[in-house]
């Protein structure tokens, strides 16, 4: 079992540029931090419009600045948000990211899913995944190749030199952010790691890693190796005393997914109703009950409590099979003082039981030849 930190770059009310500065700075001393108390990864997504909310807009400038404070941290796009970013400017961009952080990168991407993103770009839903899947073709292409030329459906480049290439060879590891069983098997078919965002206990998801093991074993990859992993995201509050910790993530971490059950939900309800919830602070206002909290601790949707509570809900996600654990601390109504304390004690005590466990070194990620 690896671990992560995910990033989205929320910042809290009074939702000001100090605040949105602060998050940053804050964000960035979080993972150097992390880093140093034993995280292998972070992960950093990409959003755009969504006020309020998360203000990672440029990941690949941010991650930029954590390669520059940072030596061994794994730097993670979580993801690319390819239906907004032209492919060739997202290979040469990744490329320059590799090679600044020495070859750290790990490059997720996503099509996005809220209306705020997809609309502000004029991008149709019923086009995201096709625009993706021509995209996530292409890219991996570009780094290996020193004549790329594509002719598809979104995109169209004559022949050229696609430079610099990254330094990792052949190209750093691929993924794909799922939310649905389905994508879970078209990462599996495309040979690429699956960075899940359900939001779902271990239980819930048992049957979508089952369906991405069974199809990466026929994986016909989209880049020059597979990639066999699955990275599951969770908020997470690690605090000395376990009712503090659940009383801090009723309001933050535990909000956050809440939050999010109700944004999809409403999205997917019907065709129309992605745009009902538009503008609606459900990730940074939303209220929970101390019995919904507690139903979401004991299930495994979120990793809140002491240590040893911790522990045992990481334990529900290892026999699952998962690789990595994302953590997002920096969530809902948390403060920067209880992010930096839960990386403390996570670090201290988790992932070492982990390690010990294992009785192996970490290794960055987990490569099969095409």
């Amino acid at each position: 079992m690896q671990f992560g930190l995910f990033v989205e770059l929320i910042a809290l009310r009074p939702h000001d540029k100090a605040a949105v500065i602060r998050c940053y700075r804050e964000a960035l001393e979080q993972i150097k931090y992390a880093e140093q108390m034993g995280f292998e990864y972070v992960w950093e997504t990409e959003h755009h419009f969504t006020e309020r909310f998360s203000y990672s807009t440029a990941p690949e400038l941010f991650l930029t600045a954590v390669a520059r404070e940072t030596k061994t941290i794994r730097l993670g796009h979580g993801g690319v948000l390819l239906t907004m970013n032209h492919p060739v400017r997202v290979a040469e961009r990744a490329a320059v990211l590799d090679i600044l952080s020495d070859g750290r990168l790990e490059f997720g991407t996503a099509r996005g899913t809220t209306e705020a993103e997809l609309g502000g770009f004029r991008i149709a839903p019923e086009d995201s995944r096709a625009m993706w899947e021509e995209s996530i073709r292409m890219i991996p292409k570009m780094w290996t190749q020193d004549r790329f030329e594509w002719n598809g459906r979104f995109y169209k480049v004559p022949p050229r030199n696609v430079i610099p290439k990254p330094l990792q060879e052949p190209h750093p590891p691929m993924w794909v952010a799922t939310t649905t069983p389905p994508t879970f098997e078209l990462a599996g078919r495309m040979g690429l790691g699956v960075l899940a965002f359900s939001l779902t206990a271990p239980g819930q998801s048992e049957d979508a890693v089952r369906v991405y093991r069974q199809a990466i074993r026929g994986a016909q990859p989209v880049g020059a190796f597979v990639n066999n992993k699955v990275a599951a995201f969770t908020p997470m509050v690690c605090l000395e005393n376990d009712a503090e910790a659940l009383r801090v993530g009723a309001f933050s971490a535990a909000a956050y997914a809440e939050g999010a059950r109700q944004l999809y939900a409403k999205w997917s309800a019907s065709a129309d109703s992605w745009k009902g919830w538009f503008g609606r602070e459900y990730f940074t206002e939303s209220e929970i009950t101390p019995d919904e909290m507690n139903k979401l601790v004991e299930r495994g949707t979120v990793c809140v409590g002491d240590p040893n509570r911790c522990i045992s809900i990481i334990k529900q996600w290892e026999e699952l099979g998962v690789d990595q654990i994302m953590c997002l601390v920096q969530a809902g109504r948390i403060t920067h003082h209880q992010a930096m304390e839960s990386i403390r004690l996570f670090g201290k005590y988790v992932i070492p039981y982990f390690r010990k466990r294992s009785g192996t070194a970490a290794s960055p990620s987990a490569r099969t030849s095409a």
